[in-house]
């Protein structure tokens, strides 16, 4: 199954978050300006693996469950600012806001 046009522009909006920062699901979703922080999963778990899918997560930092191993090594790489125990995305220092410097074509569904 093809990508829809709103599954083709979250991936898009993936693509463009730099190594090392990250944005939630609800930041994607407001961006383009439909669907929600579920929408925005339900398209990651249906196409994400060809993504840096690591570099979206939950609004609290919280690693995704299952796939915690795998996202923390994508962390470790890129510089991905950490709590200090290690275990969460530090939101505050890793949230990109670079939404701005996207090309406008990723905000047409």
């Amino acid at each position: 199954m093809l990508p829809t046009p709103f599954a083709e522009a979250v991936l898009d909006v993936i693509e463009a978050i730099p190594p090392g920062r990250v944005v939630t699901y609800g930041d994607i979703a407001e961006f383009l300006g439909t669907g929600g922080p579920r929408t925005v999963g339900t398209v990651l778990a249906r196409y994400g693996s060809g993504v840096p899918w690591w570099r979206v997560i939950r609004a609290d930092g919280s690693l995704l469950p299952g796939h915690e191993a795998r996202a923390l090594a994508h962390y470790r790489a890129e510089g991905t600012p950490m709590n200090r125990r290690g275990d969460r995305v530090d939101m505050a220092r890793a949230r990109w806001a670079g939404w701005s410097e996207l090309p406008p074509i990723l905000v047409q569904t």
